[in-house]
């Protein structure tokens, strides 16, 4: 992972979201609602409330406590995804060779 920068593609070390969330986790009866303690949160370790929402929401997920797809199925989805299309595209590939070579053996002369 790439450290701390002030552009909008930072990296956050897995081990500071991890504690971000749990704070949130611990500290929600202290708030009005979520939403509060994670903009009270957020502010504390310098990400915007947003990024830290989707990350409690993907803990939440991954946790069981909210419908949608883990982390690790998602992961797995899209490794599916990515096979899916290389075996399209090889497949195209093996059409059109196969028709270049179809059309080969019909122009050779018969013996």
């Amino acid at each position: 992972m790439r450290g701390w920068s002030h552009d909008t593609t930072k990296q956050v070390p897995a081990k500071l979201r991890e504690r971000a969330v749990r704070m949130v986790f611990e500290h929600r009866g202290e708030h009005p609602s979520q939403w509060a303690a994670i903009t009270s949160i957020a502010m504390k370790f310098g990400v915007s409330a947003e990024t830290l929402r989707k990350w409690v929401r993907r803990a939440e997920i991954d946790d069981g406590h909210r419908p949608g797809l883990t982390t690790e199925e998602r992961e797995r989805l899209k490794a599916l995804e990515r096979e899916n299309r290389e075996l399209r595209r090889a497949n195209e590939i093996l059409k059109s060779a196969a028709a270049f070579f179809g059309a080969e053996l019909d122009r050779q002369p018969r013996r």
